[in-house]
């Protein structure tokens, strides 16, 4: 029988659902204790994070999965042409979101274009160029969505799905319901997703706050370094891994309307949700039949 766990992670409504219920208890010990390492590693907002302590000493030698999400997190900003970029970190904090890292900033250099001097060599070798404060929040999360289901699926042989708050990764060959909702009040849907498959939904409606008179949101145009414009309320992600889904997601909200053409060359089931309401679905969003399995929050 199917079973499932609701917990809190990186302040976000995270679950693990499992085919099998009897692993549900190891397979949620193993995912949280890896989710808190992730945490360690990369949160920029923990002074004792490992990633704090290397933007305070400007580089240095990062651990096994640190160096891995930074990867993770260069690809990605090469994939999509430098719209989700992981050097937005002081961007951001100049907006009033989370802790600045002081350097010597001679010629600030666009978070678009930053990326590219960020260098982490074989041996784990972290290079930043000055002024230039990592953020690994637009990729972390899928990274870690996608290896905790690899790792519970191969672990315990259980079909399993992996929800950190938006970021949902699946393995095994079973197919799973997903309700797909961004606020209470928003357009909804409920999909089939294929097992092995994944789904991100980014948003510019959670992650909020104000700065004067001013009302921003968490994802920054690299090319501005201002919150992008609130074309698409939400805009949500079918691909084969989370990092895939989370990249086109997040690169459509700072697209706007150059988007759509953008996703439909990628060929990944997208809906999104637009300022107004209205719904687009593109590449044949996932709305077959419902299958066995756990409806989960995206």
């Amino acid at each position: 029988m199917p079973a499932s766990s609701d917990f809190e992670a990186f302040t976000c409504a995270c679950r693990l659902a499992v085919a099998d219920e009897d692993v549900l208890e190891p397979a949620l010990e193993c995912l949280r204790s890896f989710v808190a390492q992730v945490d360690e590693a990369c949160s920029r907002f923990r002074p004792d994070s490992e990633l704090s302590r290397l933007q305070r000493a400007g580089g240095g030698v990062a651990s096994p999965l640190l160096a891995s999400l930074i990867r993770t997190a260069l690809d990605a900003a090469e994939r999509s042409n430098g719209d989700v970029t992981p050097t937005l970190g002081n961007e951001l904090a100049d907006l009033g979101y989370g802790p600045r890292v002081e350097g010597g900033i001679i010629e600030r250099v666009l978070p678009s274009e930053s990326w590219r001097a960020v260098r982490v060599d074989d041996d784990g070798v972290l290079t930043l160029p000055p002024g230039v404060a990592l953020d690994l929040g637009a990729t972390a999360k899928a990274a870690a969505a996608d290896s905790a289901a690899r790792e519970i699926h191969e672990r315990w042989g259980t079909s399993v799905l992996v929800s950190l708050g938006g970021d949902l990764a699946t393995a095994g060959p079973d197919a799973w319901e997903v309700f797909v909702q961004d606020l209470p009040g928003d357009p909804c849907t409920q999909v089939r997703l294929g097992g092995g498959w994944a789904m991100a939904t980014s948003s510019t409606q959670k992650r909020r706050w104000r700065s004067g008179a001013l009302e921003l949101h968490h994802i920054l145009d690299p090319r501005t370094s201002l919150p992008a414009e609130r074309v698409w309320r939400s805009v949500s992600v079918a691909a084969p891994d989370c990092v895939s889904a989370n990249l086109a997601s997040t690169a459509a909200i700072v697209r706007g309307e150059r988007a759509l053409p953008w996703l439909r060359a990628l060929g990944y089931p997208s809906w999104l949700v637009r300022e107004d309401g209205r719904v687009l679905e593109l590449n044949g969003w996932p709305v077959e039949p419902r299958p066995r399995g756990l409806v989960s929050p995206a």
